[in-house]
């Protein structure tokens, strides 16, 4: 079971200001945990929104809107992925992320489980996901 470990962005984030060496020190000592247990599959910061853009869609229509974007609540400035065996393994290792903010005020990580394709019921579409998993894996 895949899960990502969603890190919401806050005004320093988003204001481009860098962890501190502690921060980062506590970062890489739990991904380095991660990595050790087998089950850490990706994990990266994001730059401020003000490098990022949105795709807008209306019906058809589609627009490209520049960030940055007001609401840091709604953006996310890292994440990690596991692979673990169970959610209470995921629970786990969530509880031992770092506060990610810069200087350890209050804030949330959110948790969310990724579907997989055994989720779905069988397909030709599910099977050409199939496909360009494992065409993707090589």
């Amino acid at each position: 079971m895949r899960y990502m470990i969603l890190v919401k962005a806050t005004k320093d984030s988003e204001a481009g200001v860098m962890p501190s060496e502690h921060l980062f020190k506590a970062m890489a000592d739990y991904h380095e945990e991660l990595v050790k247990a087998g089950v850490l599959v990706d994990a990266s910061g994001l730059q401020a929104s003000s490098k990022g853009f949105r795709v807008r869609y209306r019906g058809k229509d589609r627009s490209i809107v520049d960030g940055p974007f007001a609401e840091t609540k709604e953006l996310v400035a890292g994440y990690t992925i596991i692979d673990v065996k169970s959610a209470e393994e995921a629970k786990k290792w969530a509880v031992k992320y770092p506060n990610p903010t810069i200087d350890g005020s209050d804030t949330e990580v959110e948790v969310r489980r990724f579907y997989e394709l055994e989720d779905f019921q069988s397909s030709p579409q599910i099977d050409r996901f199939e496909k360009l998993r494992e065409a993707a894996a090589k």
